[in-house]
């Protein structure tokens, strides 16, 4: 393929913009080459600038669960913005997603709206914090939370892409708060909590991570940190960013059927537009500013054109009562696919999969956590990704980030695909 305009428009944004990108992992160093620059996308497929298509598996990092350009998300946006795009002001709107969110969510009461899953996060462990009277917060290497200080210690993906999982700029005040145990390990949050002994205020994670590619929880891995939260009087906060409204309606809560105390949402919420959320029980809530004596706002939290992209996006989640199960069929489809060309081909690989959630890591043991992935093949990875980008597959432009599936896209997309596949595969 040809990427003569996204090329020069590269060029172009490198003089005004750092790096030419407005978040990092899209600039390909992590694989090399230039970014392609999209004009336009529909259902399942993103245009570029040289008029290319790509079958898309990454979904503006999820949020597109419907496809592209989906009709009702598209139409609640244009009628909302005729009205007026921002007030400053209480919006019915806003109440409107907030019943509706909390009617799908188990385990929560009431629900704060805001600009991004990072705000989302970063604002749950104040929350947290504030709740318990504790400083200290576990986090696990690998997962990603934003870029909050407190939260760039091992962060993965983008920060792993580029071989810096420590940002300067975090002072060693902030990082001594934060502690890291291993995703997947129960032992070694178990050592950190003996260590510190009633100053850990929330364990935070991402519930399937997806910032070392996709990694499952192992058996009764979530259901041991509600244990010891319950017994330790920590709050556990799921950052369901990516699996919030992906993986079922209720999310990872339903589909684990583990309790969390706090909920961060963000992505599919938006329906694509900016946004981001945080939930819990009245009990931790009630502490909220106006409330309660813990600092939190936004000047766009709430925004109408966000809050009418993320209605129609969950009313269509909600009335639809199989299109999980949809997904996930064509999740495994593609899962059984790619393993057998790959297979067939002798490539060492192995692929992990939770819903809609998927992604190839070229190593040879069980990818589990932060360590395991680190151990896959990047320079292998490199020629993969840009094998199927020749191809007019579209994946993740680093080793560490999930693929998405979207309900838009149909078996003959997922056959081009795994022919895609095998095709790249013959040359690894």
């Amino acid at each position: 393929m040809l990427y003569q305009r996204s090329s020069a428009l590269f060029l172009e944004a490198e003089r005004v913009i750092p790096g030419g990108v407005n978040s990092p992992v899209r600039a390909f160093k992590g694989v090399g080459g230039t970014p392609i620059f999209a004009k336009s996308a529909k259902g399942a497929y993103v245009y570029d600038e040289d008029d290319n298509r790509f079958i898309d598996y990454i979904n503006s990092w999820g949020p597109m669960i419907l496809g592209h350009a989906y009709k009702p998300v598209v139409d609640a946006v244009i009628e909302r913005a005729r009205l007026g795009t921002s007030f400053g002001m209480p919006t019915e709107i806003e109440t409107k997603i907030a019943e509706l969110a909390i009617s799908m969510v188990p385990h929560i009461d009431k629900i704060r709206f805001v600009n991004s899953g990072t705000e989302a996060c970063m604002s749950a462990v104040r929350l947290a914090r504030g709740y318990t009277r504790k400083d200290k917060i576990i986090k696990f290497a690998g997962c990603y939370h934003g870029h909050s200080d407190a939260f760039l210690i091992q962060a993965g993906s983008g920060a792993v892409t580029f071989g810096t999982p420590n940002s300067p700029g975090v002072t060693q005040g902030t990082a001594k708060d934060t502690l890291l145990a291993i995703y997947n390990n129960i032992e070694s949050v178990k050592a950190l909590i003996e260590a510190n002994p009633n100053e850990i205020a929330c364990i935070i994670l991402e519930p399937v991570a997806g910032n070392m590619g996709c990694i499952p929880p192992r058996q009764n891995f979530l259901q041991n940190l509600r244990s010891l939260c319950d017994e330790h009087d920590i709050l556990l906060i799921f950052d369901e960013v990516m699996t919030g409204f992906r993986l079922a309606k209720g999310g990872a809560q339903e589909l684990f059927n583990v309790k969390a105390d706090i909920v961060c949402f963000g992505k599919v919420i938006g329906g694509g537009l900016p946004v981001g959320a945080f939930a819990a029980r009245n009990e931790i809530m009630n502490h909220l500013s106006p409330l309660g004596p813990v600092y939190q706002a936004g000047t766009l939290s709430g925004n109408p054109l966000a809050m009418a992209a993320g209605l129609a996006m969950l009313n269509e989640l909600n009335t639809d009562t199989n299109i999980f199960d949809r997904l996930a069929e064509k999740t495994k489809y593609l899962h059984e696919g790619c393993s057998k060309v790959l297979k067939n081909r002798n490539v060492t690989h192995t692929i992990n999969r939770v819903g809609s959630m998927i992604s190839i890591h070229f190593a040879e043991d069980e990818v589990v956590d932060f360590t395991s992935s680190a151990h896959g093949n990047n320079d292998r990875f490199k020629t993969f990704f840009h094998g199927m980008l020749n191809e007019g597959v579209y994946i993740a432009p680093s080793a560490f980030e999930t693929w998405f599936l979207c309900d838009a896209l149909t078996y003959n997309d997922l056959d081009e695909t795994i022919k895609a596949v095998d095709k790249v595969a013959s040359s690894l």
